[in-house]
């Protein structure tokens, strides 16, 4: 079998972020109780949620660890190991750092794939690392039944400058930086649906590196930070709120939408994942009469590699739109705002 024969996504159920456990379900696995475990100098743990671990090394320094990996999203293996690269690294960026170096998680069925198509695979994660310019420095690698692909990224922040998704505050705007429809998209690919151009529009903006998060971290007006996965705008934004004790607000006419992604979000296109996405958190979620359900989908459907979420004072939000445009993010917009209340989000 040569490598132009092999179609990655129907060697797997999922793809991309849409692969993640729901996050009810993943509640449950990991029980309800998130206490801060007895380690003073570590920063970050697993208490609200957030995109990665952080541990202090020293007044100056602070570490930066997170793994992200997934089953392939498109059937190009440089473009898989691309997007899932892309996607590890965000995590890092989120958190207001810098990469520093990288391993890879190479999980591939060996007896079904040829060499040079995980070889290719290899190589579009290395290309983003490049492009980071940071080292892929080694990983592991096990013959699996389904193809899988990502990282273990290492970056660093200043712990001064670490932004959390639990410090938003109250008459916070919120800015996306990245249009939502990935999941869209890539249901669509699966369908044999996607126009070449739904593809390059996918494949762009899931290998574009959220690098504005590096800089938002010297901003004091940048109170929270989180990016966009698989459980969603709204999924994000609640742990953004559940981490901040505080409410949220969407406006749905100011998300910024994949344009490709728009015509089949509103035909009833997407991922399973929005449905497991919206049992799970679907109560906590107040929605206008005048949001459709297409809308209603949309919000909740699984981003791979998506935007930064940020929560920002509103006389720091137009430099924050700044250095979005100015990194390349045309898209970014301001979507909505924290507020006083339960932990709850409003759509309008």
């Amino acid at each position: 079998m040569s490598a132009s024969e092999v179609k990655l996504t129907q060697l797997s159920h999922g793809g991309g972020c849409g692969c993640k456990i729901a996050p009810g379900l993943l509640q449950s696995i990991l029980g309800e109780v998130k206490e801060k475990l007895p380690f003073p100098d570590l920063m970050v743990g697993t208490e609200t949620s957030d995109d990665a671990a952080v541990y202090r090394l020293n007044d100056q320094q602070a570490i930066i660890a997170t793994t992200d990996f997934f089953m392939p999203i498109v059937d190009d293996p440089f473009d898989f190991g691309r997007i899932a690269a892309t996607n590890a690294l965000s995590d890092v960026y989120a958190m207001g750092g810098t990469p520093i170096m990288a391993l890879a998680i190479v999980g591939m069925p060996i007896n079904k794939l040829p060499v040079e198509t995980i070889r290719s695979i290899l190589q579009g994660g290395e290309a983003v690392c490049k492009a980071a310019n940071i080292p892929l420095a080694g990983g592991h690698s096990i013959d699996s039944v389904e193809p899988i692909y990502g990282l273990v990224a290492l970056g660093i922040v200043h712990p001064d400058k670490l932004k959390k998704n639990s410090g938003a505050q109250a008459g916070d705007m919120l800015i996306l930086g990245k249009g939502i429809g990935v999941g869209v998209l890539a249901a669509a690919l699966k369908k044999d649906m996607l126009s070449a151009e739904g593809y390059a529009q996918m494949v762009a903006t899931t290998t574009k590196l959220n690098v504005v998060g590096s800089a938002l971290s010297a901003m004091d007006g940048v109170h929270a930070l989180t990016d966009v996965t698989g459980f969603g705008l709204l999924g994000h934004l609640l742990e953004i709120c559940r981490g901040s004790a505080l409410g949220g607000e969407v406006k749905f006419n100011h998300v910024p939408v994949l344009s490709e992604a728009l015509p089949l979000a509103q035909q009833g296109i997407g991922p399973g994942a929005i449905d497991r996405n919206l049992a799970s958190y679907g109560h906590d979620v107040d929605f206008a009469p005048q949001v459709e359900t297409w809308k209603q989908r949309l919000l909740a459907d699984a981003q791979t590699s998506g935007g930064l979420l940020v929560s920002v004072a509103p006389e720091a939000a137009d430099e924050v739109l700044r250095r979005f445009r100015e990194a390349g993010f045309e898209q970014a917009a301001v979507v909505g705002t924290m507020r006083q209340g339960a932990a709850r989000v409003a759509v309008s």
